[in-house]
């Protein structure tokens, strides 16, 4: 069920006649290093009659190579003030999209190391990757529960420990980005609530990580009431009733960082009883890409079993329905730490959905070796308003800055592509959520769109820091707490669409791979 992870193969041999056709991304073929010098006049010759090479992805005949074809996918420039790794991988991307048309089934992709950019070949992998993701719903459909895009991915490096170190990582990366896909981009009723549970239990079965799934529903009252608010119009039916799922990994050796991590997984929203009009509700099966990608991430950590790392994370995954049990506007719901939040709009649920969860790991926190705390969601309309598509935004609370947490995943997220803005919480965001009676404590929401509102995408940081409590772990606290939130509206991929996985890749570069890229 969770398998299906493209095959990967390096070779040294340009001419290894395993495969059936070659995919050059570079930035141009006048720039190859002597190991590929046999392509360069082919590129010429077909460059004298063809102007768009190197404006547009190419097929070549060219007799003695693997399947005789060349697919050449440029870069473009790459040494611009707004260029980055992404041109690789896009590049790979086009490339291999343009040798499945050509009828490739075992394409040999070759992006020669480039001096201003120490990861193209692996950033062009995990491009080449994504255009050969196969969604789990086709994977399955007829029993092809092994269907695949071509037979096996080549990669070509010019030293056999290069090639092996390639393949160990692009392996490790793409197994984390599946599960996130499969979990994220899958619909209301492959990934409902139980069957995302079902889907863990069988992705970590003898593995490094643990899985606990709570889905008591007197246990999720009680243990996150927030949670159950948003989840007691599902609850009444089975196959959409939520589920907490509960990870952790403990790696050798003495553990130096422990990551805390908590994912929205709104496994479809309909605004509840605010409800998405308008044609709007499209696409909102994606809303559970922040659990999906807890579970990447993990998944990258059962691969790669960093040491001296533990990690422990929750996916909160709940359905947001619509009916005569939802919860409404007005209510008044008490969470894990004791806060009176009145609910404002209730396609704000995602912050519901997890700030318990946050508390908890708050609690667990205190007694964690460096402990750093994250929630990960696609929250806001009015992150993509901010930044537009493909960014994800990071801000920190008071302690998290002091340790320029956001400054270093966005700096992590520059070495593959996984890329992030930085937003800062201020005062006005905590002021806009402090509750406007003596009924409440807090304000959950106002009731206009995150994009219609100002400072839409900072402020509910605020709200997760003050319901759970984390309010009391700042700079100015005995026990500082640092915590993060990722919002990834922006990133997740489009709909229609494939999931990128983001933002498993930066957070692995971060925390796993920072001494090895």
């Amino acid at each position: 069920m969770c398998s299906s992870v493209q095959p990967i193969e390096f070779t040294t041999d340009l001419k290894n006649n395993n495969f059936d056709g070659l995919v050059l991304v570079t930035q141009s073929h006048e720039n190859l290093p002597s190991e590929l010098e046999v392509l360069k006049a082919p590129l010429q010759d077909y460059g004298s009659v063809d102007q768009v090479l190197g404006e547009e992805v190419v097929v070549l005949k060219v007799p003695g190579l693997p399947g005789n074809r060349l697919v050449f996918a440029s870069t473009g420039p790459v040494n611009r003030d707004y260029d980055d790794i992404r041109r690789f991988s896009d590049a790979a991307e086009k490339g291999i999209k343009r040798a499945l048309k050509a009828g490739m089934q075992r394409p040999l992709l070759l992006c020669p190391p480039h001096k201003d950019y120490n990861n193209s070949t692996l950033a062009a992998a995990l491009g080449a990757l994504h255009a050969l993701y196969m969604p789990i719903e086709v994977r399955e459909w007829k029993g092809k529960a092994n269907e695949l895009k071509v037979c096996v991915l080549g990669l070509w490096t010019a030293q056999e420990a290069e090639g092996r170190r390639l393949v160990e990582v692009a392996n490790a990366l793409e197994s984390g980005r599946l599960a996130c896909r499969d979990i994220g981009g899958s619909d209301p009723e492959r990934m409902a609530a139980p069957r995302v549970a079902d889907y863990v239990a069988e992705l970590f079965k003898d593995s490094p990580v643990t899985v606990e799934v709570v889905s008591d529903l007197k246990t999720l009252e009680k243990e996150y009431p927030c949670l159950a608010a948003v989840n007691r119009c599902a609850s009444s039916v089975p196959r959409h009733q939520g589920r907490v799922l509960k990870l952790q990994y403990c790696g050798e050796g003495p553990i130096q960082t422990t990551l805390m991590l908590v994912g929205k997984g709104i496994t479809y929203d309909t605004g509840g009883a605010d409800i998405k009009a308008g044609g709007h509700m499209a696409g909102m099966h994606r809303d559970k890409c922040g659990a999906a990608a807890v579970a990447g991430f993990f998944q990258i950590v059962a691969k790669l079993k960093p040491k001296h790392l533990k990690v422990i994370g929750s996916m909160a995954m709940v359905r947001n329905s619509v009916g005569s049990d939802c919860y409404v506007a007005d209510e008044i719901v008490i969470s894990r730490a004791g806060r009176r939040v009145r609910v404002g709009n209730t396609d704000a649920e995602g912050r519901m959905a997890m700030v318990d969860l946050l508390c908890e790991m708050k609690e667990k926190a205190e007694n964690e070796i460096n402990p750093e705390l994250f929630t990960i969601a696609t929250l806001t309309g009015h992150a993509i308003r901010a930044m537009g598509p493909n960014y994800s935004i990071i801000m920190d609370n008071g302690p998290a800055h002091r340790n320029k947490n956001a400054a270093k995943m966005q700096k992590a997220g520059e070495v593959l592509g996984d890329v992030f803005e930085v937003s800062t919480i201020r005062r006005e965001d905590y002021e806009f959520h402090k509750g406007k009676s003596e009924y409440e404590d807090i304000l959950q929401c106002n009731n206009l769109p995150s994009s219609a509102t100002p400072r839409g995408h900072q402020s509910p940081s605020a709200f997760l820091i003050m319901t759970s409590g984390l309010d009391k772990h700042g700079v100015d606290s005995n026990k500082p707490l640092p915590y993060s939130h990722i919002d990834i509206a922006g990133s997740s991929g489009p709909f229609p669409g494939v999931p990128t996985g983001a933002p498993i890749v930066a957070m692995a570069c971060n925390y796993i791979l920072s001494d090895s890229l």
